[in-house]
């Protein structure tokens, strides 16, 4: 004799759990993130990458900032620091000066080019968002306001 529950389809959620199990809601947000942060990226300007948009606006939030600390703030190695500062100058958006107390210390700041291009980058990017949302009803822009604090708490451990 078999037993029923062997040969039985696991019976189908209830219509009413609308919840989404966590690996689903994980890819789901990942996806949406991620999709949002290319077309946000697609808002910078055509001559810099989004590394190099990225460690710009690093260092307005930083610096000055030794290329050993933005190094570690973009996650990327020395070597490649060096190229993105690099890059930098000769767009004429920042500037490296030696640190005051120790002559073999590089600090970078923005110039102010620098300071104008992440301004205009950030307007930009605000522009596309509010386009974006005014096509949405209120009560989705409620939803999204509810939202943000939760996903705000998501950032707070990789500070």
């Amino acid at each position: 004799m078999t037993n029923m529950s062997d040969s039985m389809p696991a019976p189908a959620p209830a219509a009413s759990d609308s919840r989404l199990d966590d690996p689903e809601l994980a890819a789901r947000l990942r996806l949406v993130l991620n999709r949002l942060a290319r077309r946000l990226r697609n808002q910078t300007p055509a001559d810099l990458s989004p590394s190099l948009t990225s460690a710009l606006v690093t260092i307005e939030l930083h610096g000055p900032i030794t290329l050993g600390q933005l190094a570690s703030c973009e996650r990327v190695t020395p070597p490649s620091v060096t190229r993105m500062v690099a890059s930098l100058e000769t767009l004429g958006l920042v500037r490296r000066e030696a640190d005051s107390a120790d002559r073999r210390i590089a600090r970078v700041s923005l110039t102010a080019e620098g300071g104008r291009t992440v301004q205009r980058t950030r307007t930009r990017k605000t522009a596309y968002l509010a386009k974006r949302l005014r096509k949405l009803d209120e009560s989705e822009l409620a939803v999204l306001r509810d939202a943000l604090p939760v996903l705000e708490r998501l950032l707070q451990d990789d500070r």
